[in-house]
């Protein structure tokens, strides 16, 4: 099957309505408990032999980390601020075509977004966009009836947004239970299909301190057991799951089919003439050989967006992955080289020791491979890296500056990046959409050549950020190679041009 073959397939199954159990779990603000309750939901129905299909509203790699390690299948992200709307619900059918039931966490709480006024890049508006229904989880410390009063403020705020049950948590007593439950059913005309207890055991560790490697290593697996039991006791997991089951099946629009096919938009445009090859002995065309793209992944280097290796793929791309803290070097077959954001400060000694890949990033940098480093990985790049307790340790060196952690965070938030020159990624004047949030703060030296990636906009301003230098380009904000989809086929061109003219 061809390419053009292979797309309208594609085009012609998701065109066709698709049945796709799926909820969202919202919850009334950030701390409500819809984590937790997310989390106990997928390992409750998982236990049932479900196959659950994990998403997360917004641009948060840690929840998704939970959710790979509570379902056993790789977690998405959807994002309807970074990411336009076509592609959304493209990228959702296409992920959850397999699964029986798709649980969506949600981001902050269920109005909260980009704007004040607006649903944009909130829960609800992913909510409205997937026609899902939502399971509101509701903090009822302090408060008997009302309670009723907080649901039915989040069902009259945007009455297209539909609240199919609520989850009440942290209460007090069985009593406190029923008194609850009791004035949000009179009051509101939904269910509360459940409650949970106030439990210090339901309490999830701070969020940035070596989360991940934690997950990893298995050490939150008692957490995940204690909300599944616990919500196994005291949910209608029944009813739940028939909300689930009940949801509207989904259909693309036409413009939504005309601009959204991820396999033909990520291998056209500036990338279409390198897809072909010079001819053949007898004439004919052949492909050129897919670029290789080494992505570092493992505790210390894991924020990747699914979808952002998968467009890579696409546009012709070979992903191998390689780990920096077993002590691995940068692959022999790489022609390219994707160093992600992570907690590189949580392992600097080891990466320190690790000279065969840092000698590895310097040599790609020397020899003109395309090396593209977000928020950790562009740390790496620095000539140091100071952690949390003042340790200095040296890094790659590729890039003239110095990483420091601070106790202070030092950004968070959405960002539109506008590149100020020619890239790996964009045009001068392109844009792309993403989000930055780190610790570290990156300081440069005086008198060293320096030529900034991006000019970057969010709510703090419009400032210059990151470094670029010929085939180097690192910056702290972790883009969505979705919000422009020619930035994915552009960098795996620039992988391609460096194959052909030093390995073929």
């Amino acid at each position: 099957m061809d390419e053009k073959e292979e797309n309208d397939n594609l085009r012609k199954q998701l065109s066709q309505s698709q049945h796709r159990p799926r909820l969202i779990v919202a919850g009334t603000g950030s701390g409500s408990g819809k984590t937790t309750v997310t989390l106990g939901l997928m390992r409750a129905f998982a236990r049932r032999g479900l196959k659950v299909q994990g998403f997360k509203c917004g641009p948060d790699y840690i929840d998704s980390a939970y959710h790979a390690a509570v379902t056993g299948y790789p977690a998405r992200n959807l994002d309807s601020w970074m990411t336009p709307d076509s592609y959304l619900l493209e990228y959702f059918l296409r992920s959850s075509e397999n699964a029986e039931l798709s649980v969506i966490e949600g981001v902050m709480g269920l109005y909260d977004g980009k704007e004040a006024a607006a649903l944009t890049g909130s829960t609800a508006e992913i909510a409205l966009l997937t026609d899902s229904p939502i399971l509101l989880v509701v903090d009822v410390r302090s408060m008997g009836r009302s309670a009723a009063a907080v649901v039915l403020g989040f069902q009259q705020l945007e009455p297209r947004v539909r609240i199919a049950a609520v989850m009440v948590n942290r209460c007090g007593s069985a009593s406190h239970f029923g008194t609850v439950k009791t004035a949000i059913e009179a009051a509101c005309g939904i269910p509360v299909i459940g409650g949970l207890p106030r439990d210090g055991g339901l309490d999830i560790p701070e969020r940035h301190l070596g989360l991940l490697p934690a997950v990893e290593r298995g050490e939150l697996e008692p957490l995940f057991d204690h909300a599944a039991d616990l919500l196994a006791e005291g949910t209608d997991l029944e009813m739940l799951l028939g909300i689930a089951q009940a949801a509207n099946p989904l259909t693309l629009g036409a413009a939504d089919k005309d601009c959204s096919c991820i396999v033909a938009s990520s291998t056209s445009g500036c990338a279409a003439e390198e897809v072909q090859a010079g001819p053949a002995a007898d004439g004919r065309k052949l492909p050129h050989p897919a670029p290789v793209i080494a992505v570092a992944r493992d505790a210390a280097f894991n924020f990747y967006y699914a979808d952002n290796l998968e467009l890579l793929a696409h546009a012709g791309a070979r992903l191998v992955e390689f780990s920096p803290l077993r002590g691995d070097g940068i692959p022999p077959e790489a022609d390219g080289i994707y160093l992600g954001g992570g907690f590189p400060e949580e392992f600097a000694a080891e990466i320190a020791g690790n000279e065969s890949f840092l000698a590895g990033l310097r040599a790609a940098a020397g020899q003109g491979m395309p090396l593209y480093a977000e928020c950790g990985g562009y740390m790496v790049l620095a000539r140091t890296l100071t952690d949390r307790a003042g340790a200095v340790h040296k890094m790659a060196g590729v890039i003239p500056a110095h990483a420091v952690m601070q106790e202070r965070r030092a950004a968070l938030g959405y960002r539109e990046v506008t590149a100020l020159q020619d890239s790996l990624l964009l045009k001068q004047g392109e844009r792309l959409r993403g989000h930055e949030f780190h610790y570290s703060v990156m300081s440069y030296e005086a008198g060293e050549p320096r030529s900034y990636a991006y000019e970057t906009k969010g709510r703090g301003g419009v400032h210059p950020e990151g470094y670029h230098q010929g085939n180097v380009m690192a910056a702290y904000t972790h883009i969505h190679l979705a919000s422009y989809l020619p930035a994915a086929a552009r960098l795996v061109a620039a992988c391609r041009s460096y194959l052909r003219g030093n390995r073929l």
